[in-house]
């Protein structure tokens, strides 16, 4: 495991987010749903974009998903973008047994998930924006696999970092990881100080005052 994801693991979605605003940078998603409240992933991406109906005449026949589970490695997270508004599956318990089986940490999709009991019977966690029992057959279709998508508001290119928990996602350009990690984990040592004060019997106001209100105040 790579330096930088040993950092990033230490971290929680709510300390990256206020990193990238104090940076005034942006990448956090929120309104996902956490099939296993309480778990967190983090790693780099894989992803895999979505579109409406079924593949064009002539277009190979492949599961939606299933590449991007081949090109994974152990610990990677796949991202899908599935923003059609139709009610249908963007992934499901076989694709969850196959990433599970390769090791892979998680998946982060915009869109609706189904087979959500198999995915929680093995442990594997997914971030989506809900649940279905709708096959994506005949309703949506894969048009790429590690080209860049849409979570939320945020373009996610194949290669960044994420981190997901129950509070949010957050998706960080690989060049940007350095300073984004150096920021937030000066803010979870303040915070981690902050709790210490707490639990020493200092009075929430005083430990909670204008210093740590202006926390994120963008220097320059």
């Amino acid at each position: 495991m790579s330096e930088i994801i040993e950092r990033l693991r230490r971290l929680d979605a709510c300390g990256l987010s206020d990193a990238l605003d104090k940076l005034g940078m942006t990448g956090c998603v929120t309104g996902l749903i956490a099939t296993l409240p309480g778990s967190r992933i983090a790693g780099r991406v894989h992803t895999v974009k979505l579109a409406a109906g079924s593949p064009p005449p002539g277009a190979p026949v492949r599961h939606l998903g299933a590449a991007a589970i081949d090109a994974a490695a152990p610990g990677e997270i796949i991202v899908v973008e599935q923003r059609t508004g139709i009610d249908a599956g963007c992934w499901g318990g076989i694709l969850s047994q196959g990433a599970k089986a390769r090791g892979l940490a998680g998946v982060i999709a915009d869109g609706l998930i189904r087979d959500v009991d198999e995915a929680r019977s093995i442990g594997f966690p997914i971030f989506c924006r809900g649940f279905t029992a709708f096959t994506a057959r005949a309703r949506v279709h894969e048009v790429g696999t590690d080209v860049p998508v849409r979570i939320g508001d945020v373009v996610v290119e194949p290669g960044c970092y994420a981190l997901a928990d129950s509070s949010g996602a957050v998706f960080i350009p690989a060049d940007h990881m350095d300073e984004v990690l150096a920021v937030a984990e000066s803010l979870a040592a303040r915070e981690l100080e902050m709790t210490r004060r707490l639990q020493a019997g200092e009075s929430a106001s005083a430990v909670l005052g204008a210093n740590y209100e202006h926390a994120l105040k963008r220097e320059g």
